[in-house]
């Protein structure tokens, strides 16, 4: 392993890697020049005319990686789908990877990026993650132009009857700004709009964003745009995008934004990144369109969903898949010895010291995140993602927890060695693809009452016991049922630290009831959110941001991203 002094940080990495230029990696995997629309010499996104064509293509094996309940700074759920995407290729297979675009609230915040780190990272990094290819700012402007639309109807003689008491469709910013959460807009006379209450959420937070990721193409993607409901009128029924007749201007907005984009990693596997949804407050999944095109292209396809088993991988596979009607093969659950630590006690400065009783003592929570997979009757395995901290006393105690619970486990070095590091990891997946039986079921079905489904996920996923409900979130109940939603599945906003919906409780608590203080229809997005606790739609900022850290030299170069 690396000492400390011979570890480079990931941006010095990525700025000595050699790329390829994408059209390489674009014919690499079957794609003609008038296939991609290029973005500079090392970006691309795949044109409507490849989507379209792709469609009619055989599919390959779809495997999600998801983790345990991590630490407040993220425990390498992308690096190990980056370096199990190089490490299948090393070994022979034809795979792509299809992940998440970063979202600058977090870049700038604390967690850092998303393109992976060490030698497993999708490039060019600095761009993905910063603007990219400007997705991010198309939804955002979306989001505000329809939130502009809604209030200059208000302006204009309100012939839809909003009650602007009741408008539900806040404006957007990709980054984190709390002092935004709670605003209030058109003061200063009857010429600068009617007073109302509003606020801002994180744009990876928009309904649009998750429209986005969940559209089959841009026809799917305008129709779901024009069902999202932005309002409603005095006699409290819904209000929509297509009463107030905007879809069409969002769709244009967002024409260029719905196309998948095309990079590669440090050992040139083709990567489709796109899309950025939060798993702790939205469905956390790349772009339908990302994945689908992936699996079209290549025998083998490594995805993620964020935060742990019991946020995004819960909504891969209950939402995501059943709307992609995708068939996962198998799931990779990431964990690492520091989270275990953590979740057996030990404080976060502490980390990095030795402490095997800790580490068995959160072993519980690998536990339950393994029994949350198997309920959904896939195959998985456990990748041991081994940080430079990491003791050979702890990793072999880990490693020899999995065996006496007969659990496949791999210890995965791809930060430091790239793909080599990955090796046995895909060895173990593949061997768990081919000689484990595939049951795939979602936990719940659409006819299933909303309360149910609730409890369904929180008994099943986190380990609860039931829900209490807010009185508003009672009365919402009876709203949804009412414009006939009910039908919808349901999308989790509950802490990422945590499998309850307090983030103090580590490890695996028990007996423990989840609040659900109100819920949201995204009946674009195809979901209902349910806020539970205390979680934000739009963050704020810790007390030393990693924006601190960040500088560009001279020559354009990053300085500190990471």
């Amino acid at each position: 392993m690396k000492t400390h002094t011979e570890v480079k940080s990931d941006i010095a990495i990525a700025q000595e890697a050699k790329l390829k230029p994408i059209t390489e990696i674009a014919e690499k995997i079957g794609l003609e020049l008038d296939d991609i629309e290029l973005y500079g010499k090392y970006k691309a996104k795949l044109s409507f005319e490849a989507l379209n064509r792709l469609k009619t293509k055989k599919s390959g094996k779809i495997i999600l990686v998801t983790a345990i309940n991590p630490t407040p700074a993220g425990e390498g759920k992308s690096t190990v789908t980056v370096g199990l995407g190089d490490a299948l290729n090393r070994i022979g297979k034809k795979a792509m990877i299809a992940m998440r675009e970063p979202s600058l609230g977090p870049t700038m915040g604390i967690k850092g990026g998303a393109t992976g780190g060490g030698y497993a990272q999708v490039l060019p990094m600095e761009d993905i993650n910063l603007h990219f290819t400007g997705d991010l700012h198309a939804i955002t402007t979306a989001n505000n132009a329809l939130a502009a639309m809604i209030d200059n109807h208000l302006q204009q003689g309100n012939e839809l009857q909003i009650d602007q008491r009741r408008i539900v469709w806040k404006r957007a910013l990709d980054l984190n700004d709390r002092a935004l959460r709670k605003v209030v807009i058109g003061l200063g006379g009857p010429l600068q709009g009617v007073p109302r209450e509003d606020g801002f959420d994180i744009t990876v937070a928009s309904e649009i964003m998750a429209v986005l990721c969940l559209s089959h193409d841009l026809k799917d993607l305008k129709e779901r745009l024009s069902k999202m409901v932005v309002a409603y009128n005095i006699h409290k029924k819904p209000v929509t995008v297509r009463d107030l007749g905007v879809q069409g201007a969002l769709a244009l907005l967002l024409k260029d934004a719905v196309k998948p984009n095309l990079v590669q990693t440090i050992e040139h596997t083709p990567a489709l990144v796109h899309g950025g949804p939060f798993a702790n407050i939205a469905h956390g999944c790349n772009s339908v369109i990302a994945t689908n095109a992936a699996s079209q292209l290549a025998d083998y396809v490594v995805t993620e969903a964020g935060f742990g088993a019991d946020l995004g991988a819960e909504k891969f596979l209950n939402i995501k898949a059943q709307s992609a009607g995708i068939q996962p093969e198998a799931v990779v659950i990431v964990a690492t010895i520091r989270a275990l630590k953590m979740h057996g006690g030990v404080l976060k400065e502490d980390l990095g010291k030795e402490n095997v009783e800790a580490l068995k003592d959160g072993f519980s929570n690998l536990k339950k995140h393994i029994e949350t997979i198997q309920s959904f009757g896939l195959p998985f395995v456990v990748a041991i993602n081994r940080f430079i901290t990491d003791t050979v006393d702890e990793v072999n105690t880990l490693f020899g927890l999995c065996q006496q619970e007969g659990i496949p486990a791999a210890i995965t070095e791809v930060w430091e060695k790239g793909g080599e590091g990955g090796i046995e990891l895909a060895k173990k997946l593949l061997d768990a693809i081919e000689n484990t039986e595939n049951n795939f079921k979602p936990l719940y079905s659409p006819r299933d009452p909303i309360e149910f489904k609730i409890l369904n996920v929180v008994q099943k996923v986190y380990g609860g016991v039931g829900v209490e409900f807010s009185r508003k979130a009672k009365r919402q109940l009876l709203e949804i049922e009412g414009n006939g939603w009910g039908n919808l599945p349901v999308c989790m906003a509950k802490t990422q630290y945590s499998l309850s919906d307090d983030p103090t409780k580590l490890g695996r608590p028990t007996d423990f009831v989840v609040s659900v203080r109100e819920l949201k229809p995204s009946v674009g997005a195809g979901f209902i959110v349910v806020l539970t606790g205390d979680v934000m739609t739009m963050p704020g900022l810790p007390k030393r941001p990693a924006a601190l850290n960040m500088d560009v030299d001279e020559s354009g170069n990053a300085v500190g991203l990471f």
